[in-house]
Parts: C-alpha cells; structure tokens; sequence
C-alpha cells in the first residue's frame, strides 16, 4: 500500500498556490492573479488559496462572477477575463504574480491578451522590469500544434518525469494493457491541429462490435476495479458505450459538456464515493480533474496527441488512501495511421500489445528496442530488406522486400502511408530516415531521423534556385540544390511533422501542396512522363492515362534523392545476406552430422 506525500489534491495547484508568499512584494505590488481556462480549474484553484492562506481575500473572476479587483489573489477563467472590460479593474502595478494553470495553453490570443495587458507580452525590458512575475504550470509543458511556449515564457526551471514521480510515491502505480479493438482509422480525416477529425473518428469507432470489445475487455480485466474513468470521442459514442456497459449489468453514468452543474455535481460525488463503477465522457476529464479514486482508465478514443494522451492516463495517477494502482486499458485500434497509444510514451512501436505491465518493464523493452534500432543503424541496414544480423550458426528466417528494378522501389508507397496518417500534405519517404515536401520549383522541405543527434529529428528548408540556375538545371546544365537551413527540431517524429506542416503552410499555398490538390488528379504532363520512363523498359512505358500529375511528381522526387543508390544498396545487401544464409545452412547441415542422438539413424 502507497503511503501519500499528500492527500487527494491536484499536485500542480498545490506547488503553485505555495509560490504565492515566496514571491516578494515590490512597492505597492502585493497581489496575486491566477488564469486557468476551464471551470473545475477555477474553482479547485480558488479553494486551494483559501486553505492555504485562509487569512487571504480570494475572489473569482468567472462567469456571472464578478470579482473587485483589489483581491489578495483573484482566480480568473482567462475567457471571461478577456471579454466586455473585465480587465480595466485590475491594476498592473498593484500585482507581484501572474500564475497561469495548464500553462500549455498559455500562447493563445486569449492568454496573450491578458499578459500583454499586465506588460508580459513585450519584448521592451524597462516595460518588463515593472511587470509581475510570470509563472507557469502544466503536467504536459508542449503543445500539439507546434506553437512556441517561448513567445510567452523565458525558461523552464522544473521538470519532474511522472515515472520519476511514480517512483517518488508522489504519484500512483500504474500497469498498462493494450488491447486491440475492431476500429480501422484509415480513412479518418484530421483536424486542423493534426488529431483525428470527431465526427470522422466516431463513425470508426463507435460501432456495436468495438464497444462489445471494449466493455469485454474491461470485464477481462478491471471487473474488480472500483472507480473506472472512460474517454470516449463525443456524445453519441459516450451514449452507445454506457447502454454496452449497462447491457452487460454494469452500471455506467456519463458526464459530457452538456451535463448541467447540478447533475455533473452530483454524480461526480457518487462516482467519488463509489456508489457505481464505470464514469464515462468526452473532453470534459482530460485536465485538472481531481478524482484521486480512479482506479481504472479505459481509453476508447484513439489519438495522435501524446499530451492528450499523457492527460487522459493522468487522471488515474492521483493517490488515494487504499488504491495500490491504475490501471491503464488502452484500445488500440489500427496502426498505419500516426496514432499515439501507451507504448509509444516509452518509446516503444504503437503496435507494441502488452498486458498488465509496469512502467519500468515498458521502459526496458523500449531500451532494447533502441539498442536494436542502433546497432541496425550503424550496420546500413535498410528497413526495406529486413536483414537477420544473428551469428552464421543461427537458424532464425530472414525475409526481403523484392525489388526486380529501381522503378518497383519508387513505386512502392509503404513507407509514405505513415507521414500521410499524420499530414494531410504530400510528403514522400525518399530513404528510411528521410522525407520530402516539394513546394513551389526547386524550394522544399526534408525531414530526417537521426538515431545519433539530439533532437533526433531535423526540418530543414532548401530555398528555390535563383531562377537563372533554375533554367540551367531544368536544361541538365546544373546538377546541385541551394544550400538548406534548419528550421525545426523534435524529440519525436509527430512533433516534428507538425511543425514542418506549420512552417510549409506559412510559406506555401495550399493548394499547392495538401496531398488532396486538385492539380495531383490530373495526367501526368509529357514531361514527367519523358523522366519517368527513362527508368523503364521500352516496352513497358507508362501512357498519360495510367498515372497521375501526383503521383509522377512523388516518382521523381525519389529518383532525385537518390532511389537508384537504394535500389543498388538494398540488391548489395540482399547477395551478401543470401551468401551468409547459404554458409549458415551448411554449418547447421554440419552440426546435424556430427550430433548423435538415441534411436533410428536416418538414411
């Protein structure tokens, strides 16, 4: 049994209601504001303060509530802050401290608007200089759409790894299972930040066949559980999953956006107090709740956000008196769609099933998993021709990718089918740890993965040749490109894609280069056709009306950047693989020969 650091509190809010009296009074500047944008926020914010400076005057800005102003601390939802004058009563000079909950969201307008007003917002120094103090907090200190936390904030001084604080015992025990759902995500759209569109993601998920599964899953593994929480993607799969629930005897209630405060209320102190099991809904959980029961997270909704996923597995990792651990049900649904699950916070492949496994087993198949991926690297090996590196006298099978010419290897999409899950613009994989976006003429964007830097994944910009050497290049009298910035890095490949999207959308049209654009349905015109088919046979060549514009300018981009040097390695490496194989067989023929067994020799 864990012994609580603390009670059933909201670990973040109650480090930053303790920063109050250790930021020192300047002049006149002795109160304190704090933003959060969500009303659970708010009012959990505001309660902490008074038990925490109970001879403190707290007020909230909220709503229909009204506060003065001149407050000790004021507990604001940042919307209602900025709207008619409700900022006009707040005296900048009167504050020492702006604190802001959830900080992650702290870059939008909203929020920008607030700390421009109490001079946060400037780059002016002497403006700065008479400014509060600004501090930030959040468990997931990133953000989904690529947006800079640094327009807004100068450093991060503390970072505390929640494995860190399982280990600590500030934080619960945890057990993950992954469990593989009926879902196909393969033709949901994406929203405009890059997770999957709702109402697209709720056709494939919520169906009589993936909430069957989903609720026998729960009743495999967590029936014993006593506080179950469930994210589901919107109303309608929050409706359909607890009638599944209730068809199979177990009572589940749900909480949504629409639920009035009175109800949700209530039905939060039940679920509090354990009078049923299972609590569904849908983006109503996912930040700040303090529920420091649950016992059980049932993941339903599938997502490429890891915050989002960090936030939904959080709300089981509270302590609470008599809870030995969550448990962490994720449904993982098809993988060839830039889905994040449970395995992939540890590094690990999203299709990665396992079953009632901590957090430090997770980390070590993960470590196992890089070494792996390293020693592979640093062999050439190429994911394309999945190569046996075992001693000669291993018996394990080894299986190839075939490519009878160069022109099968650009024609096979396999490895741009995961880039295109998680952008809706026209990527192509050109090697294993390399892509390409081509923009307007020669100008594009490469993505790279590389296992040996940190970051281990780079954006860079090529600039369009000057159109002089544009001319020269397109009549084969220059062979070269511009020289290229770099203009992103990431820890991981979603992060990464994300802000080169970001940056291609700024500077190019989009109609230009969304993997959809109308110009890629077209033919494909007689000089990509000329390109092409140098590279096939003469009696094979391709007719405008077997290929598309789109699918042409992908084929060239390949050859550009270097398919014919793949296609060459990956043949080299096949034969020499293929040499081994043959030595292998013989030695194991060898061994066979020379061990003596008990009974019949064979003839």
């Amino acid at each position: 049994m864990l012994e609580s650091k603390t009670t059933d509190y909201d670990i973040p809010q109650i480090i930053f209601t303790q920063l109050i009296d250790r930021i020192p009074s300047k002049d006149r500047a002795t109160q304190t504001l704090i933003l959060a944008h969500r009303r659970e926020l708010v009012e959990q914010a505001a309660k902490h303060c008074l038990d925490a400076y109970p001879s403190k005057t707290v007020e909230i800005e909220m709503g229909n509530v009204h506060s003065s102003g001149s407050a000790d601390i004021t507990v604001a939802s940042v919307m209602s802050l900025v709207s008619s004058d409700r900022l006009s009563k707040f005296r900048p000079d009167r504050f020492k401290l702006v604190l802001v909950d959830e900080a992650h969201h702290i870059v939008a307008s909203s929020y920008m608007k607030v700390l421009d007003y109490f001079g946060l917002a400037k780059p002016d120094k002497s403006i700065q200089d008479h400014s509060p103090a600004l501090v930030g907090v959040s468990a997931t200190l990133s953000r989904f759409d690529g947006l800079k936390l640094g327009s807004a904030l100068d450093q991060i001084v503390y970072h505390k790894d929640y494995l860190d604080m399982i280990g600590e015992k500030w934080l619960s025990q945890v057990i993950f299972t992954t469990v593989k759902s009926k879902a196909n995500l393969s033709k949901v759209k994406s929203n405009q930040n890059g997770d999957f569109q709702t109402a697209s993601l709720s056709k494939a998920v919520n169906t009589p066949e993936n909430n069957e599964v989903t609720v026998r899953a729960w009743l495999a593994r967590a029936l014993k559980r006593k506080s179950t929480i469930g994210f589901c993607v919107d109303l309608q799969h929050v409706y359909d999953l607890a009638e599944t629930f209730q068809n199979h005897g177990i009572v589940a209630h749900w909480v949504t956006g629409e639920t009035n405060r009175e109800c949700r209320g209530r039905l939060l102190d039940e679920f509090k107090a354990g009078k049923f099991p299972v609590l569904l809904n849908c983006g109503v959980f996912t930040e700040g709740t303090d529920i420091p029961n649950i016992d059980c997270v049932l993941l339903a909704r599938p997502t490429k956000s890891t915050n989002l996923l960090v936030q939904m597995i959080g709300r089981g990792m509270r302590l609470h008196l008599g809870k030995q651990n969550c448990h962490i049900i994720d449904m993982v649904s098809s993988l060839d769609t830039g889905i994040v699950t449970t395995p992939t916070l540890f590094g690990l492949d999203p299709d990665e099933l396992v079953e009632d496994i901590s957090p430090d087993k997770l980390k070590e198949m993960a470590r196992k998993r890089e070494e792996e991926a390293r020693m592979e690297k640093s062999e050439n090996a190429d994911p394309s021709a999945h190569v046996d590196r075992t001693p000669v006298y291993s018996n394990r099978s080894i299986t190839f990718t075939d490519y009878d010419s160069v022109f099968d290897l650009i024609d096979d999409t396999s490895g741009d089918r995961h880039i295109r899950g998680i952008s809706r613009l026209a990527w192509v994989q050109v090697d294993p740890a390399r892509y390409i976006l081509s923009m307007t003429g020669t100008e594009r964007l490469i993505l790279e993965h590389d296992l040996t830097s940190i970051p281990q994944y780079a954006v860079h910009h090529q600039p369009a040749l000057p159109a002089h050497i544009y001319r020269d290049a397109m009549e084969g009298k220059w062979r070269g490109f511009s020289r290229r910035k770099t203009v992103a890095q990431a820890e991981t490949f979603v992060d990464a894609v994300h802000a080169a999207d970001k940056f291609a959308m700024e500077k190019c049209a989009h109609h230009i280069i969304e993997v959809n654009a109308q110009w890629r349905c077209g033919p494909a015109t007689e000089g990509q056709l000329s390109f092409i088919n140098k590279l096939r046979p003469k009696d094979d060549q391709l007719l405008p009306d077997e290929i598309t514009k789109g699918r042409a300018a992908e084929m060239i981009a390949k050859i550009k950047h270097g398919a014919q040097g793949r296609f060459s390695k990956i043949k080299r490496e096949k034969a020499r693989v293929e040499r081994v194989e043959e030595k292998t067989e013989k030695v194991k023929e060898m061994k066979e020969r020379e061990t003596v067994k008990v009974g019949p020799l064979s003839i």
